[in-house]
């Protein structure tokens, strides 16, 4: 039966955990992951202008893509500095609570309690689901590298991570081998499918960069759903499972 003050206790469990959350994935970017990003944007830039004094001979395909590089620039985006640190908590933030919605869910469904250590491997769960797992088909990319059309990758990681949602969900929870074994298969059909890849694969910043955003990106989300999944546990239990 709906209670209304237990709805309203697990929504306040949620929006404290996906606060405190959201922040530390947004300090932990601002330390490591935004001055990568930064530089790749320096190399994206070179390379936008060396387009635009290509050889006469190229010109029709460099101006188109110096015109569409142009296009993308003029689109509004927080400007560098205090503006785009800002935005990007902001971002952090609202992301986080709708995880957080997610775990709190998922504690309803499965009758959790809590409790941090109950909420680390929930978070542990959503590491895996929602990046590990997409990353090994499709790495996380900085700006200046070519890519797969944005709906095809978008379908692909969306499905990647329902998948592997579903297959953990069977291996950890199912009573019966069957259903286990169909939920390692379900882990593994995305990459058995593959992830949508650029006819040719090129970026404009060095290989060691593109490799350091990866292992940068792979850190802080790591932060931030054992954060997110620990303080979840930890204010579930301290509100939704408190007496009436």
């Amino acid at each position: 039966m709906f209670n209304l003050v237990v709805f309203k206790r697990m929504l306040s469990a949620v929006v404290l955990a996906g606060m405190l959350s959201g922040l530390l994935l947004a300090a932990v970017q601002k330390i490591q992951v935004s001055q990568i990003i930064l530089k790749a944007e320096e190399y994206e830039d070179a390379a936008a202008a060396a387009l635009a004094a290509a050889a006469p001979a190229a010109h029709t395909h460099s101006a188109a893509q110096a015109q569409s590089h142009e296009h993308e620039q003029d689109e509004w985006q927080p400007a560098n500095g205090l503006e785009r640190t800002l935005f990007t908590a902001l971002a952090d933030v609202t992301m986080a609570v709708g995880f957080g919605l997610l775990l709190a869910v998922g504690f309803c469904l499965r009758g959790e309690k809590g409790g941090w250590r109950t909420g680390l491997l929930w978070g542990l769960a959503g590491y895996v689901v929602f990046f590990a797992a997409p990353s090994l088909g499709l790495h996380p990319e900085i700006p200046g590298t070519e890519a797969a059309p944005l709906a095809d990758r978008q379908f692909w990681w969306s499905m990647t991570a329902a998948l592997t949602a579903g297959g953990l969900s069977l291996l950890v929870f199912a009573k019966n081998w069957p259903l286990k074994v169909i939920g390692a298969v379900l882990l593994i059909v995305p990459h058995l499918i593959g992830a949508p890849q650029p006819e040719m694969h090129h970026s404009a910043a060095p290989a060691e960069l593109a490799h350091a955003f990866i292992y940068a990106t792979a850190i802080a989300n790591a932060v931030f759903w054992l954060a997110l999944g620990g303080l979840m546990g930890l204010f579930y239990k301290k509100f939704a499972q408190s007496p009436v």
